[in-house]
Protein backbone atom coordinates (compact mmCIF):
# COMPACT_ATOMS: atom_id res chain seq x y z
CA UNK A 1 0.00 0.00 0.00
CA UNK A 2 1.62 3.59 -1.33
CA UNK A 3 0.89 6.81 0.14
CA UNK A 4 0.92 10.12 -1.64
CA UNK A 5 0.24 13.64 -1.35
CA UNK A 6 -0.26 16.83 -3.65
CA UNK A 7 1.25 19.55 -5.39
CA UNK A 8 3.52 21.07 -2.75
CA UNK A 9 6.55 20.16 -0.30
CA UNK A 10 6.39 21.66 2.76
CA UNK A 11 9.85 22.44 5.11
CA UNK A 12 12.47 21.34 1.92
CA UNK A 13 14.28 24.00 0.26
CA UNK A 14 14.28 24.23 -3.41
CA UNK A 15 11.14 22.66 -4.18
CA UNK A 16 8.63 26.22 -4.40
CA UNK A 17 6.86 26.42 -8.06
CA UNK A 18 6.87 29.66 -9.63
CA UNK A 19 4.45 31.48 -11.72
CA UNK A 20 3.84 35.03 -13.16
CA UNK A 21 0.62 36.92 -14.15
CA UNK A 22 -0.50 36.73 -17.75
CA UNK A 23 0.36 40.75 -18.81
CA UNK A 24 4.43 38.88 -18.05
CA UNK A 25 4.13 35.68 -19.27
CA UNK A 26 6.63 36.70 -22.40
CA UNK A 27 8.57 33.59 -23.96
CA UNK A 28 11.65 34.36 -21.73
CA UNK A 29 9.81 34.58 -18.36
CA UNK A 30 8.18 31.14 -19.41
CA UNK A 31 11.28 29.47 -20.15
CA UNK A 32 12.50 30.65 -16.89
CA UNK A 33 9.96 29.57 -15.01
CA UNK A 34 9.20 26.47 -17.17
CA UNK A 35 13.55 25.87 -15.83
CA UNK A 36 12.89 25.95 -12.72
CA UNK A 37 9.61 24.34 -11.70
CA UNK A 38 11.16 21.34 -13.43
CA UNK A 39 14.21 21.97 -11.74
CA UNK A 40 11.80 21.90 -8.67
CA UNK A 41 10.40 19.17 -9.34
CA UNK A 42 13.08 17.47 -9.21
CA UNK A 43 13.88 18.17 -5.51
CA UNK A 44 10.51 16.98 -5.09
CA UNK A 45 10.96 13.85 -6.54
CA UNK A 46 14.62 13.32 -4.46
CA UNK A 47 12.82 13.99 -1.46
CA UNK A 48 9.95 11.25 -2.18
CA UNK A 49 12.32 8.76 -2.75
CA UNK A 50 14.42 9.12 0.21
CA UNK A 51 11.93 9.19 1.86
CA UNK A 52 9.82 6.14 0.80
CA UNK A 53 7.13 8.61 -0.71
CA UNK A 54 5.56 6.59 -3.76
CA UNK A 55 2.81 8.68 -5.10
CA UNK A 56 2.84 12.05 -6.09
CA UNK A 57 0.46 14.93 -8.21
CA UNK A 58 1.95 17.07 -10.12
CA UNK A 59 0.97 20.98 -9.77
CA UNK A 60 -1.10 21.64 -12.56
CA UNK A 61 0.77 24.92 -13.08
CA UNK A 62 4.37 23.12 -13.41
CA UNK A 63 4.36 24.70 -17.03
CA UNK A 64 2.71 28.01 -16.64
CA UNK A 65 0.32 28.70 -18.83
CA UNK A 66 0.14 25.07 -20.37
CA UNK A 67 -3.38 25.23 -21.65
CA UNK A 68 -3.72 29.10 -22.73
CA UNK A 69 -2.32 30.56 -26.18
CA UNK A 70 -0.50 33.08 -24.15
CA UNK A 71 2.20 30.16 -23.97
CA UNK A 72 3.12 29.08 -27.20
CA UNK A 73 6.42 27.67 -26.21
CA UNK A 74 7.10 23.87 -27.75
CA UNK A 75 7.86 23.21 -24.35
CA UNK A 76 7.45 19.63 -24.70
CA UNK A 77 10.77 20.11 -27.16
CA UNK A 78 12.85 22.88 -25.48
CA UNK A 79 12.51 20.75 -21.91
CA UNK A 80 12.61 17.15 -23.51
CA UNK A 81 15.77 16.38 -21.63
CA UNK A 82 14.75 17.58 -18.38
CA UNK A 83 11.47 16.00 -19.00
CA UNK A 84 12.55 12.96 -19.86
CA UNK A 85 15.01 12.82 -17.27
CA UNK A 86 12.48 13.15 -14.66
CA UNK A 87 10.12 10.48 -16.32
CA UNK A 88 13.25 7.95 -16.00
CA UNK A 89 13.77 8.75 -12.19
CA UNK A 90 10.19 8.57 -11.31
CA UNK A 91 10.19 5.18 -13.15
CA UNK A 92 13.75 3.46 -11.88
CA UNK A 93 12.35 4.34 -8.10
CA UNK A 94 8.53 2.99 -8.83
CA UNK A 95 7.15 6.45 -8.39
CA UNK A 96 4.01 6.84 -9.69
CA UNK A 97 2.90 10.32 -10.46
CA UNK A 98 -0.32 12.06 -11.80
CA UNK A 99 -2.55 15.35 -12.24
CA UNK A 100 -5.35 16.56 -11.34
CA UNK A 101 -7.06 19.78 -13.80
CA UNK A 102 -8.73 22.67 -10.99
CA UNK A 103 -12.24 23.39 -10.71
CA UNK A 104 -12.32 25.44 -14.34
CA UNK A 105 -11.87 22.26 -16.31
CA UNK A 106 -15.60 21.49 -17.04
CA UNK A 107 -16.03 18.82 -19.36
CA UNK A 108 -20.02 18.96 -18.90
CA UNK A 109 -20.69 22.48 -19.20
CA UNK A 110 -23.29 23.65 -21.60
CA UNK A 111 -20.96 26.37 -22.85
CA UNK A 112 -19.03 25.12 -25.65
CA UNK A 113 -16.45 27.49 -25.20
CA UNK A 114 -15.76 26.26 -21.45
CA UNK A 115 -15.66 22.54 -23.06
CA UNK A 116 -12.91 24.00 -25.72
CA UNK A 117 -10.76 24.98 -22.74
CA UNK A 118 -11.21 22.09 -20.68
CA UNK A 119 -10.67 19.90 -23.75
CA UNK A 120 -7.09 21.84 -24.33
CA UNK A 121 -6.72 21.63 -20.26
CA UNK A 122 -6.58 17.98 -20.33
CA UNK A 123 -4.52 17.47 -23.76
CA UNK A 124 -1.81 20.02 -21.86
CA UNK A 125 -1.88 17.42 -18.95
CA UNK A 126 -1.67 14.17 -20.82
CA UNK A 127 1.01 15.71 -22.85
CA UNK A 128 3.46 16.63 -19.82
CA UNK A 129 2.98 13.25 -18.70
CA UNK A 130 3.80 12.07 -22.10
CA UNK A 131 6.81 14.03 -22.24
CA UNK A 132 7.79 12.27 -19.31
CA UNK A 133 8.04 8.51 -20.78
CA UNK A 134 4.93 7.73 -18.29
CA UNK A 135 2.50 4.96 -18.93
CA UNK A 136 -0.57 4.50 -18.41
CA UNK A 137 -1.01 4.13 -15.24
CA UNK A 138 -0.23 8.01 -14.63
CA UNK A 139 -2.96 9.22 -14.04
CA UNK A 140 -5.23 12.53 -14.68
CA UNK A 141 -7.85 12.66 -12.45
CA UNK A 142 -11.29 14.50 -13.49
CA UNK A 143 -14.56 15.83 -11.19
CA UNK A 144 -18.01 15.38 -13.53
CA UNK A 145 -18.70 18.97 -13.33
CA UNK A 146 -21.70 21.02 -12.08
CA UNK A 147 -25.37 20.44 -12.33
CA UNK A 148 -26.49 22.90 -14.72
CA UNK A 149 -30.17 22.65 -13.23
CA UNK A 150 -30.41 19.14 -15.02
CA UNK A 151 -28.20 16.35 -13.67
CA UNK A 152 -29.04 13.47 -16.27
CA UNK A 153 -28.58 15.64 -18.95
CA UNK A 154 -25.13 16.87 -17.51
CA UNK A 155 -24.59 13.43 -16.68
CA UNK A 156 -25.46 12.83 -20.34
CA UNK A 157 -22.49 15.66 -21.45
CA UNK A 158 -20.42 14.46 -19.66
CA UNK A 159 -20.43 10.68 -21.27
CA UNK A 160 -20.80 12.22 -24.52
CA UNK A 161 -17.71 14.86 -25.00
CA UNK A 162 -15.41 11.84 -22.72
CA UNK A 163 -16.08 9.93 -25.94
CA UNK A 164 -14.77 13.08 -28.00
CA UNK A 165 -11.66 13.22 -26.34
CA UNK A 166 -7.96 11.43 -28.23
CA UNK A 167 -7.91 8.06 -27.34
CA UNK A 168 -4.45 9.36 -25.17
CA UNK A 169 -6.29 11.51 -22.57
CA UNK A 170 -9.31 8.59 -22.33
CA UNK A 171 -6.47 6.45 -21.72
CA UNK A 172 -5.26 8.96 -18.26
CA UNK A 173 -8.34 9.89 -17.25
CA UNK A 174 -10.01 8.87 -13.99
CA UNK A 175 -13.00 10.33 -12.42
CA UNK A 176 -13.55 11.12 -8.60
CA UNK A 177 -16.85 11.80 -6.53
CA UNK A 178 -17.07 15.34 -5.49
CA UNK A 179 -18.43 17.29 -2.65
CA UNK A 180 -21.57 18.88 -3.91
CA UNK A 181 -22.44 17.50 -7.09
CA UNK A 182 -22.12 13.85 -7.99
CA UNK A 183 -22.30 10.99 -4.96
CA UNK A 184 -20.01 8.34 -5.87
CA UNK A 185 -22.79 6.03 -6.76
CA UNK A 186 -23.18 8.73 -9.50
CA UNK A 187 -19.77 8.54 -10.76
CA UNK A 188 -19.54 4.85 -10.22
CA UNK A 189 -22.38 4.49 -12.46
CA UNK A 190 -20.83 6.37 -15.14
CA UNK A 191 -17.40 4.92 -14.96
CA UNK A 192 -18.71 1.39 -14.94
CA UNK A 193 -21.16 2.39 -18.12
CA UNK A 194 -17.95 3.98 -19.93
CA UNK A 195 -15.33 1.83 -18.73
CA UNK A 196 -13.60 4.92 -16.81
CA UNK A 197 -11.70 4.29 -13.62
CA UNK A 198 -13.25 5.83 -10.28
CA UNK A 199 -11.59 7.60 -7.66
CA UNK A 200 -13.41 7.11 -4.15
CA UNK A 201 -12.60 10.39 -2.11
CA UNK A 202 -13.56 9.28 1.44
CA UNK A 203 -14.16 13.02 2.74
CA UNK A 204 -16.42 14.45 -0.19
CA UNK A 205 -18.27 11.10 0.37
CA UNK A 206 -18.94 11.88 4.16
CA UNK A 207 -20.26 15.50 2.84
CA UNK A 208 -22.39 14.33 -0.20
CA UNK A 209 -22.97 10.45 0.40
CA UNK A 210 -24.81 8.37 -1.69
CA UNK A 211 -28.60 9.22 -1.72
CA UNK A 212 -29.64 6.33 -3.60
CA UNK A 213 -30.42 2.59 -3.21
CA UNK A 214 -26.75 2.03 -2.00
CA UNK A 215 -26.72 4.69 1.24
CA UNK A 216 -25.93 1.67 3.47
CA UNK A 217 -22.69 1.12 1.58
CA UNK A 218 -19.72 1.51 4.18
CA UNK A 219 -16.49 3.06 2.93
CA UNK A 220 -14.73 -0.31 2.22
CA UNK A 221 -17.58 -1.03 0.44
CA UNK A 222 -17.40 1.89 -1.45
CA UNK A 223 -13.87 1.27 -2.34
CA UNK A 224 -14.04 -2.09 -3.35
CA UNK A 225 -16.95 -1.41 -5.67
CA UNK A 226 -14.61 1.38 -7.11
CA UNK A 227 -11.49 -0.96 -7.62
CA UNK A 228 -13.62 -3.25 -10.01
CA UNK A 229 -13.23 -0.53 -12.65
CA UNK A 230 -9.65 -0.30 -12.80
CA UNK A 231 -7.36 -2.45 -15.11
CA UNK A 232 -3.91 -3.82 -15.10
CA UNK A 233 -3.05 -1.69 -17.01
CA UNK A 234 -4.61 1.40 -15.39
CA UNK A 235 -2.28 0.15 -12.45
CA UNK A 236 -3.02 -0.20 -8.99
CA UNK A 237 -6.64 1.37 -7.89
CA UNK A 238 -6.48 4.79 -6.07
CA UNK A 239 -8.54 6.64 -3.58
CA UNK A 240 -8.09 9.93 -1.99
CA UNK A 241 -7.76 10.14 2.34
CA UNK A 242 -8.49 13.29 4.24
CA UNK A 243 -9.90 14.50 7.48
CA UNK A 244 -12.02 17.04 8.22
CA UNK A 245 -10.66 20.55 9.52
CA UNK A 246 -13.41 20.80 12.59
CA UNK A 247 -13.36 24.41 12.64
CA UNK A 248 -13.99 25.03 8.86
CA UNK A 249 -16.89 24.49 6.64
CA UNK A 250 -17.89 21.05 6.15
CA UNK A 251 -15.34 19.17 3.35
CA UNK A 252 -12.39 21.47 4.58
CA UNK A 253 -8.97 19.73 4.85
CA UNK A 254 -7.54 19.30 8.20
CA UNK A 255 -4.14 21.27 8.81
CA UNK A 256 -2.67 17.30 9.44
CA UNK A 257 -3.98 14.22 9.83
CA UNK A 258 -3.94 11.93 12.53
CA UNK A 259 -2.28 9.23 12.70
CA UNK A 260 -4.17 7.10 14.65
CA UNK A 261 -7.38 7.22 12.57
CA UNK A 262 -5.30 6.46 9.67
CA UNK A 263 -4.01 3.39 10.65
CA UNK A 264 -7.96 2.71 11.68
CA UNK A 265 -8.92 3.57 8.31
CA UNK A 266 -6.20 1.21 6.79
CA UNK A 267 -6.52 -1.72 8.32
CA UNK A 268 -10.25 -1.57 7.68
CA UNK A 269 -9.32 -2.23 4.06
CA UNK A 270 -7.59 -5.66 4.96
CA UNK A 271 -6.51 -7.18 1.46
CA UNK A 272 -7.78 -4.58 -0.46
CA UNK A 273 -4.80 -3.21 -2.10
CA UNK A 274 -4.64 0.02 -3.37
CA UNK A 275 -2.68 3.63 -3.61
CA UNK A 276 -3.80 5.85 -1.35
CA UNK A 277 -3.43 10.26 -2.16
CA UNK A 278 -3.61 11.92 1.31
CA UNK A 279 -4.83 15.69 0.83
CA UNK A 280 -4.17 17.36 3.44
CA UNK A 281 -2.40 21.07 4.40
CA UNK A 282 0.73 19.91 5.38
CA UNK A 283 0.92 17.72 2.45
CA UNK A 284 4.14 15.70 2.67
CA UNK A 285 4.73 15.84 6.08
CA UNK A 286 1.42 14.11 6.83
CA UNK A 287 2.84 11.69 3.73
CA UNK A 288 5.37 10.42 5.71
CA UNK A 289 3.40 10.01 8.84
CA UNK A 290 0.95 8.26 7.39
CA UNK A 291 3.49 5.72 5.63
CA UNK A 292 4.92 5.75 8.68
CA UNK A 293 1.89 4.70 10.72
CA UNK A 294 1.18 1.49 8.65
CA UNK A 295 5.19 0.34 7.38
CA UNK A 296 7.05 -2.28 9.12
CA UNK A 297 7.92 -1.45 12.52
CA UNK A 298 11.09 0.12 12.51
CA UNK A 299 12.60 2.67 15.21
CA UNK A 300 14.66 4.01 12.96
CA UNK A 301 11.72 5.56 10.85
CA UNK A 302 10.70 7.69 14.28
CA UNK A 303 14.36 8.79 15.21
CA UNK A 304 14.91 9.89 11.19
CA UNK A 305 11.51 11.60 11.71
CA UNK A 306 12.45 13.18 15.40
CA UNK A 307 15.85 14.61 13.49
CA UNK A 308 13.66 17.21 11.35
CA UNK A 309 11.04 17.42 14.32
CA UNK A 310 13.35 18.32 17.58
CA UNK A 311 13.84 21.93 17.38
CA UNK A 312 10.33 22.86 15.79
CA UNK A 313 9.06 20.78 18.54
CA UNK A 314 11.26 22.70 21.26
CA UNK A 315 10.18 26.02 19.81
CA UNK A 316 6.72 25.02 21.18
CA UNK A 317 6.83 22.86 24.38
CA UNK A 318 9.94 21.77 26.32
CA UNK A 319 8.34 19.19 27.98
CA UNK A 320 6.49 17.34 24.81
CA UNK A 321 10.26 17.82 23.62
CA UNK A 322 11.61 15.60 26.53
CA UNK A 323 8.40 13.20 26.98
CA UNK A 324 9.38 12.47 23.36
CA UNK A 325 13.11 11.77 24.21
CA UNK A 326 12.23 9.57 26.59
CA UNK A 327 9.57 7.67 24.35
CA UNK A 328 12.08 6.75 22.00
CA UNK A 329 14.95 5.41 24.33
CA UNK A 330 13.18 1.88 23.88
CA UNK A 331 14.80 0.89 20.77
CA UNK A 332 12.72 -2.16 21.33
CA UNK A 333 9.29 -1.09 20.77
CA UNK A 334 7.47 1.18 17.69
CA UNK A 335 5.63 3.69 19.56
CA UNK A 336 4.42 5.07 15.75
CA UNK A 337 1.06 6.73 16.93
CA UNK A 338 1.89 8.24 20.45
CA UNK A 339 4.98 9.91 18.54
CA UNK A 340 2.83 11.62 16.39
CA UNK A 341 0.16 12.78 18.62
CA UNK A 342 2.68 13.91 20.67
CA UNK A 343 4.21 16.26 17.98
CA UNK A 344 1.11 17.21 17.06
CA UNK A 345 0.26 18.36 20.33
CA UNK A 346 3.60 20.30 20.32
CA UNK A 347 2.83 22.01 17.55
CA UNK A 348 -0.81 22.92 18.21
CA UNK A 349 0.31 24.66 21.53
CA UNK A 350 1.42 28.31 21.06
CA UNK A 351 5.41 29.45 21.23
CA UNK A 352 6.42 31.44 24.05
CA UNK A 353 9.02 33.48 23.79
CA UNK A 354 11.01 31.39 26.58
CA UNK A 355 10.68 28.21 24.61
CA UNK A 356 11.97 30.72 21.40
CA UNK A 357 14.68 30.93 22.99
CA UNK A 358 15.88 27.67 24.11
CA UNK A 359 15.14 26.25 20.64
CA UNK A 360 17.22 29.05 19.41
CA UNK A 361 19.76 28.51 21.66
CA UNK A 362 20.37 24.70 20.91
CA UNK A 363 20.49 25.93 17.14
CA UNK A 364 23.40 28.07 17.62
CA UNK A 365 25.32 25.32 19.62
CA UNK A 366 26.41 24.21 15.97
CA UNK A 367 27.91 27.34 15.34
CA UNK A 368 28.98 29.26 18.80
CA UNK A 369 32.18 28.07 17.93
CA UNK A 370 33.12 28.88 14.16
CA UNK A 371 31.27 31.85 14.06
CA UNK A 372 33.42 35.93 14.26
CA UNK A 373 32.17 38.14 16.99
CA UNK A 374 30.17 40.34 14.44
CA UNK A 375 27.99 37.35 14.13
CA UNK A 376 27.47 36.57 17.73
CA UNK A 377 26.50 39.99 18.48
CA UNK A 378 23.77 40.20 15.41
CA UNK A 379 22.67 36.32 17.15
CA UNK A 380 22.70 37.70 20.59
CA UNK A 381 20.81 40.82 19.59
CA UNK A 382 18.49 38.90 17.86
CA UNK A 383 17.94 36.47 20.44
CA UNK A 384 17.09 39.40 22.73
CA UNK A 385 14.26 40.43 20.93
CA UNK A 386 12.94 36.76 20.71
CA UNK A 387 13.19 37.14 24.70
CA UNK A 388 11.09 40.36 24.67
CA UNK A 389 7.92 38.78 22.60
CA UNK A 390 9.25 39.97 19.04
CA UNK A 391 9.59 37.58 15.84
CA UNK A 392 12.08 35.01 15.77
CA UNK A 393 11.81 35.46 11.46
CA UNK A 394 15.03 37.46 11.87
CA UNK A 395 16.70 35.35 14.16
CA UNK A 396 15.72 32.39 11.92
CA UNK A 397 17.25 33.61 8.94
CA UNK A 398 20.64 34.10 10.81
CA UNK A 399 20.25 30.24 11.90
CA UNK A 400 19.11 29.25 8.94
CA UNK A 401 21.53 31.66 6.57
CA UNK A 402 24.75 29.57 8.71
CA UNK A 403 23.50 26.56 8.50
CA UNK A 404 24.09 26.59 4.20
CA UNK A 405 26.94 28.40 4.66
CA UNK A 406 28.50 25.77 6.85
CA UNK A 407 26.07 22.53 5.18
CA UNK A 408 25.39 21.72 8.85
CA UNK A 409 24.26 17.85 7.87
CA UNK A 410 21.67 17.86 11.06
CA UNK A 411 19.93 21.05 10.66
CA UNK A 412 19.52 21.31 6.73
CA UNK A 413 16.35 19.35 6.53
CA UNK A 414 15.47 20.64 10.12
CA UNK A 415 11.71 21.79 9.98
CA UNK A 416 12.60 24.43 12.62
CA UNK A 417 13.08 26.54 9.23
CA UNK A 418 10.37 25.49 7.44
CA UNK A 419 8.22 28.68 7.84
CA UNK A 420 11.04 30.29 6.44
CA UNK A 421 10.67 28.14 2.90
Amino acid sequence: MNVGYACLTVGVSGTKQRTCIMKNATPDVLSTLIRANLEALDHILDYNITNGIKLFRVSSNIIPFGSHPVNALKWWEDFHAQLEGLGHKALSNGLRLSMHPGQYTVLNSPDAGVVRQAVADLRYHTQFLDAMGLGKEHKIVLHIGGTYGDKKAAMKRFTEQYHQLNEDIRQRLVIENDDRHYSISEVLAIGLAEGIPVVFDNLHNRVNPDKGGHRNYTEMEWIAACAQTWHAEDGRPKIHYSQQDPSKRPGSHSATLDAGAFAAFCQDLGDCRVDIMVEVKDKNLSAVKCANAIATPDIRRLEREWSRYKYLVLEHSQRIYLAIRQLLKDKGVYPVIEFYRLIDKALMTPTNPANAVNAAQHVWGYFKDTTDEQTRRRFEKSLDQVSRGESTISLKRLLQKLTVVQQQPYLLDSLYFSELL
